[in-house]
């Protein structure tokens, strides 16, 4: 803040000049031409000021105060010294993490944090500095989020602040983007970066878990007995079916069991050829030998 005043500079220099008109005529004209360019190059310096990048300039006059429709973006600028200074703001967003611990629907204790990307509307600067001065983000930001973490949480069970963190978050953004614009403030991001509650309720919560995670479990053996009891059944089911039509079978043809049981022998021959198979029917007893090692070979 380039608010200085020269005027004990200048005094300083009229001392110099005064002690040095006492030597030489031309060693004092010197001095005071060399003093002279000093004054100069002072003033110039002292009415003048840079604005870097990202930065923006307001200018308060002694007289008339706040230059209202003034905002001046970067470079190089004059002033009148002493009369006028400049005040620079960064406009550049800066992170700012804020915690509130606040109640939800069924009043539950939650601890939530926000990151927040803030910066002034610079178009409104002189407003801004007149209301809130150049530490605006101190003295607004804390309170209007505190404002809106209270009012949205309580909207929400403490279940639904884990399961509609989404909606949740997007609340807050909305309600804190239109708060700001109030106080001539604008939020670039704002993202919730920490969701916690109290030990007790973590500790049911996790219980719970646990139990449905059981229940879960159980319900998956009742299932899979119940599985297995209809395999049992429908198997049964088709074992006296197979049965029921073997007995049919065999009253309607006699010769239907004979013919089972020449199949059965030749089954079993099949996978012992070298060994004859005796086969009995009921009347005759009659012995039949399969020898397949006799057969010829392909």
């Amino acid at each position: 803040m380039a608010n200085k005043e020269p005027g004990n500079f200048l005094q300083q220099l009229r001392q110099i000049a005064g002690r040095m008109s006492s030597g030489p005529r031309g060693a004092g004209l010197g001095v005071k031409l060399l003093i002279g360019a000093g004054a100069l190059a002072y003033g110039v310096k002292e009415a003048t000021y840079t604005v870097e990048g990202g930065q923006r300039a307001i200018i308060f006059n002694r007289i008339g105060g706040m230059q209202m429709d003034t905002v001046l973006t970067e470079g190089l600028h004059f002033r009148i010294p002493w009369f006028q200074y400049p005040i620079i703001y960064d406009i550049r967003a800066r992170p700012r993490k804020i915690s509130s611990l606040t109640g939800s629907k069924d009043l539950q204790m939650v601890n939530i944090s926000l990151r927040v990307l803030s910066r002034p509307l610079a178009s409104n600067l002189p407003t801004l500095y007149q209301q809130l001065g150049q530490d605006y983000d101190e003295r607004v930001l804390p309170s209007i989020v505190n404002e809106v973490l209270k009012s949205v949480v309580a909207k929400f069970n403490a279940s639904q602040l884990i399961t509609q963190r989404a909606q949740v978050s997007l609340l807050i953004r909305r309600e804190l983007f239109e708060r700001a614009k109030d106080f001539n403030i604008i939020l670039d991001d704002v993202a919730i970066t920490e969701l916690s509650f109290s030990r007790e309720y973590t500790a049911a919560v996790e219980a719970k878990q646990v139990a449905q995670q059981e229940a879960q479990r159980a319900q998956f053996y009742v299932e899979k007995a119940k599985q297995d009891q209809r395999q049992k059944i429908i198997q049964a089911e088709g074992e006296a079916q197979a049965a029921k039509m073997l007995g049919e079978a065999v009253t309607k043809n006699p010769g239907y069991l004979k013919l089972r049981k020449i199949r059965a022998a030749q089954n079993i021959a099949k996978t012992d050829p070298v060994q004859g198979l005796d086969v009995f029917n009921q009347k005759n007893r009659i012995k039949v030998k399969t020898i397949f090692s006799l057969m010829p070979k392909v």
